[in-house]
């Protein structure tokens, strides 16, 4: 596990909670994990096991149409718990600003549905 101090603080934190499928090496199979941030640096989620720095990753979030995917890199990871937080730096610049339009599409989706729930 490479240390954290370096690229943690470079990241910019915006709150969310949405599901992300990374696909990694052949290594690791595909599995959901739960987008933590998105930032200027990249993104940050979690995972129920650790994931490989400098591994190459194809990130995809479901939840929007057509399902938003981009290419990156692991750049550090450190437990917290009984999970482990990943940070994920994008390969392309219009990737990033591609997920932070995602992740406010899936909050203001969000803020909806409790509206919509807590005003009928």
């Amino acid at each position: 596990m490479a240390s954290t101090q370096a690229h943690g603080r470079s990241f910019i934190r915006h709150p969310a909670d949405i599901p992300v499928d990374i696909d990694i090496d052949a290594a690791h199979r595909r599995a959901e994990r739960r987008l933590k941030d998105v930032s200027e640096g990249g993104l940050a989620c979690r995972s129920r096991r650790p994931l490989p720095v400098g591994s190459p990753v194809l990130l995809s979030i479901p939840l929007v149409q057509p399902p938003f995917r981009a290419a990156g890199v692991v750049v550090w990871c450190r437990r917290q718990g009984a999970v482990y937080e990943v940070g994920i730096r994008f390969d392309d610049a219009d990737d990033l600003f591609a997920a932070r339009m995602v992740e406010q599409v899936c909050q203001i989706e969000r803020y909806r549905q409790q509206v919509l729930r807590d005003e009928g």
